[in-house]
């Protein structure tokens, strides 16, 4: 058994200068390559990180750029209608004078036409009446006259 642990001191003695260069090792590449490593990563991770922030915002301006133009469009299609809306009033209106001018002036023209049509009985009336006065004096006068005188 000593000589197990005489050869176990060895061993352990041994192994000191390899835990050492394994430690100095481990420090080296904690320092050289590992930290610098994690510092590129974490810079890239960052770098990453706010290029989707950025393209985020991006996207959103961008849908609020969307948004603002549609409604400037319907302001603008609203405009538009108001506008043809006016137009097509206007329009009624001035048919609906012209229509109330021609009925007017139809109304006048057959006001005129039914006094010239009055004015046209009543002369004819007026000689009719003549007629009658003639015809009945000369029907009176033939038919008092003595029979023979007349043929």
């Amino acid at each position: 058994m000593d000589q197990t642990l005489h050869q176990l001191g060895e061993l352990l003695l041994g192994a000191v200068p390899t835990v050492i260069l394994v430690a100095l090792l481990y420090v080296l590449y904690t320092t050289i390559v590992h930290k610098p490593l994690r510092r590129v990563l974490e810079e890239r991770r960052s770098k990453t990180e706010g290029a989707v922030e950025k393209s985020r915002a991006d996207i959103g301006a961008a849908e609020a750029r969307t948004a603002e133009y549609e409604q400037r469009l319907r302001e603008a299609r609203t405009t538009v209608f108001r506008a043809q809306e006016a137009r097509r009033q206007a329009a009624l209106q001035v048919r609906a004078n012209a229509a109330a001018e021609a009925r007017k002036r139809t109304q006048s023209q057959v006001q005129a036409a039914k006094k010239d049509v009055e004015t046209d009985k009543e002369a004819a009336k007026a000689g009719l009446q003549g007629e009658a006065a003639t015809l009945a004096r000369e029907i009176v006068r033939r038919v008092l006259a003595p029979a023979g005188a007349g043929r």
